[in-house]
């Protein structure tokens, strides 16, 4: 009942509720923009052709639009060239000086760099459209375009491009006003909105035989069996001891207790198989309807479940883990910041030392981290490859979905302790994955 209570609590903090309304209906305009159609294709038959051509590859990218890719609507490509604009401005930051000294200039270096991040959106946008609208046009003669051509080629770019960059800017705008953060968010509810129909599959495939009820039973359990696991995962920490010396100033001493700094297993959250996912579909999509023989069977290769999918995709995972740690989280800056503190860690000299053993330790969980999502990530290959289970029913899914929603309530209970009022939980607060 205290949970009950805690969720009624919510709608009694004016600025909570109408920040969750505000986020609930630009999220609404998401969906019903995911349903509009660019001018001059016929959706619905392109539609089919695609699922059926692009296969599970094809369901994997629709996954992050909501199903707006494989109808070419006006939202077709979703949110990835936003988060491909921020993979190459994250890399650009480590090798160009420039970029580097803006991400340490705090707010105004953090605009600057979203400002470049809006600028490779619309240009990664534009090449993008260019190429599914010609691509549109290649298949099967022309006969999901009413008019193909240049005109046709202009129009499409232009409405996908605007399409995309309102999609950004809906996620900014949940982000500063809403709840949670915006951009996440808006792949969450592409995700769940899926939902409904993997159910109706799920049900049609076991009336007709085809999915046996206690195999879906077993299904059911290993999904609440993931997410159980995630969310302890999540949460895990492990916390190096700190100790501050006493120091006297006049005829107080300050200092003298002992805490902790908490490295989270999983430092790099949801943002490695993302970033992972929208490096491999969109080429892999794309070269599927390239009428060449090696291109082809490159694109049979890169599809879920293959050999050379699940090889390139789990590098690029434990890739950025790695390298999304290293960028939020700093050994030197922490060594630094305990020194003029007068911390230090029981047994470790301070100063480069310090930094070295937190790297050491960093580096160890971060491989675990790195191997947990690896494993929940292709864990939908399993299921779809031995037991014919929907597509849906799948690591990433989950594991955005569960990430996501930590995030999300944490922030809201974040709203209502300062306002005095009890957590979600009896014991303890729900943390997020940054918490």
């Amino acid at each position: 009942m205290s949970i009950i209570n805690s969720f009624q609590n919510v709608f009694k903090v004016a600025e909570l509720k109408s920040r969750i309304v505000f986020t609930l209906a630009l999220l609404a305009v998401y969906r019903i923009g995911a349903h509009i159609p660019t001018p001059g294709i016929n959706g619905e038959e392109l539609s089919k052709f695609l699922m059926k051509q692009g296969g599970a590859l094809m369901g994997f990218f629709d996954m992050f639009s909501g199903g707006a890719l494989s109808k070419a609507t006006i939202f077709a490509l979703g949110i990835m060239p936003y988060i491909s604009a921020s993979i190459i401005l994250q890399l650009l930051t480590v090798v160009i000086p420039v970029l580097a000294r803006l991400a340490k200039e705090g707010e105004s270096g953090r605009k600057k760099i979203t400002q470049y991040t809006r600028y490779g959106t619309v240009v990664i946008s534009i090449i993008q459209s260019i190429g599914i609208a010609v691509g549109i046009e290649s298949m099967s003669d022309g006969a999901f375009v009413e008019n193909p051509g240049w005109a046709f080629r202009l129009m499409t770019m232009i409405t996908m491009t605007s399409g995309t960059a309102f999609i950004m800017w809906l996620g900014e705008q949940i982000t500063e006003r809403g709840i949670g953060n915006g951009i996440s968010l808006i792949i969450f509810a592409g995700i769940v909105a899926r939902f409904p129909n993997a159910v109706i599959s799920s049900i049609s495939l076991m009336r007709a035989g085809e999915l046996h009820i206690l195999l879906m039973l077993l299904v059911l359990v290993i999904m609440i069996a993931a997410i159980a696991f995630i969310v302890f995962v999540e949460r895990g920490q492990r916390k190096i001891p700190v100790q501050y010396a006493k120091r006297q100033v006049g005829r107080k001493i300050y200092g003298g207790q002992n805490t902790h700094l908490p490295l989270k297993v999983n430092t790099a959250g949801v943002i490695p198989p993302i970033f992972a996912s929208s490096i491999i579909m969109f080429p892999a999509t794309i070269a599927g309807f390239i009428a060449i023989p090696w291109v082809q069977a490159l694109s049979r290769q890169l599809a879920p479940g293959n050999v050379l999918y699940t090889t390139i995709y789990v590098s690029m995972i434990f890739f950025f883990c790695y390298f999304y740690t290293s960028i939020i989280f700093n050994p030197i800056d922490i060594a630094d910041n305990l020194k003029k503190q007068s911390g230090f860690i029981p047994g470790v000299r301070p100063g480069t030392n310090t930094s070295d053993y937190i790297y050491r330790v960093l580096a160890r969980i971060t491989f675990g981290g790195a191997l947990y999502l690896s494993l929940v990530c292709i864990l939908p290959d399993i299921l779809q490859g031995y037991f014919k289970v929907p597509f849906y029913f799948g690591g990433t899914s989950v594991l955005i979905i569960v990430g996501v929603a930590l995030d999300t309530i944490s922030q809201m209970e974040s709203h209502l302790v300062t306002r005095s009022y009890d957590g979600f939980l009896k014991k303890g607060r729900v943390k997020g994955r940054r918490s």
